[in-house]
């Protein structure tokens, strides 16, 4: 499946706003990828269908998951929109015919990060958050102008923001996954 076919198939599947995300960070993967010496094309790819499972309800991603043999973690169940990434990552293996471990990869792990990612796993954790449509965050812009300058140090300060923003909120949400990403990149930090 090519992706121009990727991309109808995806536009049936989701929502119109999540859709016009998913573009966001298509193109806003394709620039990174592109500044900072990746590949394009699993740019594109994995930017597109990073949310293709996003659809589904709370219920109905913790079901598929079950079907398919993905573990739940006690976060995941109590917070099961976090899901969508490895279900995602299943879907576009399986309705996509994406076979590429890298983009699968980056797919899998656009929410959360993990220690020691990939050059495609930054850029998608990336775009995901700076997108153009993406609803005003705080310190976005300052984090736009790292992503293209220093990916490391914007992986960082996302991080940084996303944990204070859990912190903040009345459920435990967080997700061991991020927590130990931050702190592999403040520890390896050039």
């Amino acid at each position: 499946m090519d992706r121009l076919e990727m991309k109808e198939k995806l536009s049936k599947k989701l929502p119109a706003k999540r859709f016009e995300h998913s573009l966001g960070v298509e193109y806003t993967a394709s620039c990174l990828a592109m500044v900072h010496g990746a590949d394009v094309e699993k740019a594109l790819i994995a930017g597109l269908l990073h949310d293709c499972a996003k659809w589904l309800g709370s219920t109905e991603k913790i079901e598929k998951c079950k079907k398919h043999g993905l573990m739940v973690s006690e976060v995941e169940r109590n917070n099961p929109e976090l899901l969508h990434a490895k279900l995602g990552a299943h879907y576009a293996k399986t309705k996509y015919g994406i076979s590429d471990d890298e983009i699968l990869s980056a797919i899998t792990y656009h929410t959360t990060g993990r220690p020691n990612m990939s050059l495609l796993d930054k850029i998608i954790f990336v775009a995901d958050y700076i997108e153009p449509n993406r609803r005003p965050l705080p310190e976005i812009e300052e984090i736009r102008k790292e992503a293209f300058a220093d990916i490391d140090k914007c992986i960082i300060h996302i991080l940084k923001n996303t944990l204070s923003f859990l912190d903040n909120s009345s459920s435990d949400m967080t997700d061991k996954m991020t927590i130990d990403t931050y702190n592999y990149y403040v520890n390896n930090a050039k």
